[in-house]
């Protein structure tokens, strides 16, 4: 696949394919991750934007009007790699019959709760079949758009409305699901893991690698949300730094099978620097709590080693 020469400053000049006027909150990640990633379509390319029901989807897509420039479709919470596997198909029937002759690329997003746990099925079945298209995950820990519910991708410990920590309890029990693993599992061209980090390089080359990546792919995106995390909006892209250098969230490619690590820390923070910053943990630095941290810091090291040794095979 050949790849243009990285231009931070051309890039940031492309037409927004996401407009202003939707309804997203202040220092939200999702809107940061979608205006990057659609970036990374080159200028004068087509796309079609599938979204599975959520924050993003209530926040961009009030009927008849859309934020999108691109043509989109609004799928339910389950259906998202379903729908845009389906549009690609149709796409590539069509062309066939002559009925369309502009070439156009699939990318839909979704957010964890319509991609980890309900979307999982339609996801892992799109990725299966083969489908060219491009499914992106806005990662931000929680069902935010009803209530921070927990997900499967919340974090160890974190406070949610339905793992509340209190007298009872210490949050959510279990460590996050890594979906990253399980989408490298199907054996897909592409897969990555990225986030905000410095001028977004990364973030933009993995989504021009995905998009125009012949096959699937799939992008996992840790993409903060001010209500769920309890953070200053101003400090999303401080978070994002801390979570790549404690390694909670690593940055990695796989490519055609090859496991590939984009960033090693000169340095590994401890995991409660980018804890400390979020009021959903507060309760681990309550004294008495201090074999929760232990815990979550073991849990994230131990992972981070898998990694390694997945790069280093």
């Amino acid at each position: 696949m050949e790849q243009q020469k990285f231009n931070f400053r051309e890039i940031q000049e492309r037409p927004d394919r996401l407009a202003p006027g939707h309804r997203m909150c202040a220092g939200c990640g999702g809107t940061i991750a979608v205006r990057n990633v659609l970036k990374a379509l080159h200028p004068g390319d087509k796309a079609v934007i599938g979204n599975a029901t959520g924050c993003l989807e209530v926040s961009t897509y009030m009927y008849p009007y859309t934020a999108y420039e691109d043509s989109y479709i609004h799928s339910a919470f389950e259906n998202a790699g379903a729908t845009l596997s389906g549009v690609e198909t149709a796409f590539h029937v069509l062309k066939k019959k002559g009925k369309i002759s502009s070439d156009y690329k699939f990318i839909t997003f979704g957010g964890d709760g319509g991609t980890y746990d309900i979307g999982l099925q339609s996801l892992s079945g799109a990725m299966e079949r083969g489908h060219d298209m491009v499914y992106v995950c806005y990662d931000n820990g929680a069902y935010m758009n009803t209530g921070v519910q927990r997900s499967s991708a919340t974090p160890m410990y974190a406070d949610t409305t339905t793992t509340p920590s209190g007298r009872a309890s210490d949050g959510k029990p279990q460590m996050r699901k890594d979906l990253a693993v399980i989408m490298a599992a199907h054996n897909i061209p592409y897969v990555a893991q990225t986030t905000f980090i410095g001028n977004m390089k990364d973030l933009y080359v993995k989504s021009e690698r995905a998009i125009y990546t012949p096959g699937p792919a799939f992008l996992n995106i840790c993409a903060p949300c001010p209500r769920g995390w309890k953070y200053d909006t101003a400090d999303i892209m401080e978070i994002c730094r801390l979570a790549v250098e404690t390694c909670y969230w690593p940055l990695f490619e796989v490519v055609e099978g090859k496991w590939i690590l984009n960033y090693k820390p000169k340095k590994k923070l401890p995991l409660e620097d980018f804890l400390v910053k979020q009021g959903r943990f507060k309760h681990l630095f309550q004294k008495g709590n201090e074999h929760l941290l232990e815990a979550f810091q073991k849990e994230t090291d131990k992972r981070w080693e898998e990694l390694l040794q997945k790069c280093e095979a």
